[in-house]
């Protein structure tokens, strides 16, 4: 019930353009008690516009009635407890979100982040440039066993013609590629830009035949970046931006380094919670983002493809020790041959995941250093969702 019926004072539209309402509590009878005294007190034509207002206010509140049911549905207390028991071993500045199908169904910044944030990703980079990849393919400008040879000569000097793009995006060149995090950031320094660095790879020696066996680093996207940029006689990092970035609305997604050194298709990216679900919603919804087609329905069961087995694998990072690895990411759950959920973890804690039988994505956003203990808490959560959402493979 009302508190108290609306007086003359307050419906009174003929001595003043607004109505007051202040003294009304919140009711399922305000309708029809604002309308009856407005009936009364003012003329039609201000009861119409009145009437108006309040059938407004009653379609927004049936609106957000409808929106319970999507929300309801779901009881992320499990989620939250697991995100706030690890939330300083995850780096304190945690965002984390859920989409599932056309909606995003949890929200959640800890700390200092939010998902406008940007931060370095490092190898989250690879997934986006496997995905730029996959669009020269649909374009018919390249193959995936096209040899690297054919587009960089220099490999045919060092007599390594046979490696081909996919090997390059699986990481099965077979080129050495030994040295750690901080050894590796003080080689980059030495070249000027991507063609140099590729270049002293091709002068390298070779660690095992191509195809034979996976050495996770840099060398294999990093090549296949090149390759774009030969192809397109563009900038890799201006390339990404206005084929992939800029079409999925990724503003503040950039390989562009400034500190000066060259771009990084492998790991140099700077992103933000919002910029990349927007990759993996489109990923997940098979290469369409807001109607758009930007990835054929092909190029996206490509990238799902299991590309080792895990005979083969001779150097994985601890958190992903165990997974197979299709192209630019980690194979999570597989059937048939075929990733059922990928994820592509980056050196910097930030852990984005597809499951496409259960049909969501997911993104942890941080930026700290990325340990096997932290790759456990994920495998967590994944659980923990899951449980939520039903597997549609099965």
């Amino acid at each position: 019930m009302l508190s108290k019926e609306p007086d003359a004072q307050e419906c009174d539209a003929t001595k003043s353009n607004r109505i007051t309402i202040a003294g009304f509590k919140k009711s399922n009878n305000f309708k029809l008690s604002c309308q009856n005294s407005i009936q009364i007190k003012i003329p039609v034509t201000m009861s119409y516009k009145v009437s108006a207002i309040c059938l407004k206010v009653l379609l927004v509140a049936a609106f957000l009635l409808l929106l319970q049911p999507a929300k309801a549905q779901y009881n992320w207390s499990d989620f939250d407890a697991e995100l706030k028991a690890n939330q300083k071993l995850l780096g304190t500045n945690v965002v984390a979100m859920i989409w599932k199908g056309d909606s995003l169904i949890y929200k959640k910044e800890m700390g200092d982040f939010n998902s406008k944030t940007q931060a370095a990703i490092a190898s989250c980079s690879k997934w986006l440039t496997a995905a730029l990849v996959m669009q020269f393919v649909d374009e018919g400008k390249l193959s995936l066993d096209d040899k690297v040879v054919k587009y960089i000569p220099e490999f045919d000097k060092y007599f390594k013609g046979y490696i081909t793009i996919r090997h390059c995006l699986s990481h099965m060149t077979g080129i050495e590629d030994e040295g750690g995090f901080l050894k590796k950031l003080i080689q980059r320094k030495k070249f000027a830009s991507l063609e140099e660095e590729v270049n002293a790879f091709a002068a390298r020696n070779i660690r095992a035949n191509a195809g034979t066996d996976f050495w996770y680093g840099n060398v294999g996207l990093n090549i296949a970046g090149r390759v774009l940029e030969v192809i397109s006689k563009k900038k890799f990092d201006i390339l990404i931006k206005t084929k992939l970035l800029n079409p999925l609305g990724m503003r503040k997604t950039t390989f562009t380094d400034l500190n000066g050194n060259p771009v990084n298709p492998s790991g140099g990216a700077q992103s933000t919670a919002d910029d990349y679900m927007k990759f993996l919603v489109m990923l997940l919804h098979k290469g369409k983002y807001n109607g758009v087609q930007l990835l054929s329905e092909n190029a996206v069961a490509q990238l799902m493809q299991v590309q080792t087995t895990t005979e083969q694998i001779r150097y994985a990072p601890k958190a992903a020790a165990g997974y197979n690895y299709a192209s630019g990411s980690w194979v999570m759950e597989e059937k048939d041959g075929k990733a059922t959920a990928l994820a592509s973890p980056g050196l910097f804690g930030t852990w984005p995941m597809i499951d496409f039988c259960r049909g969501y994505t997911y993104i942890v956003f941080v930026k700290n250093f990325l340990g096997e203990e932290k790759a456990n808490i994920h495998e967590n959560l994944k659980k923990i969702i899951d449980k939520q959402i039903p597997n549609s493979c099965q």
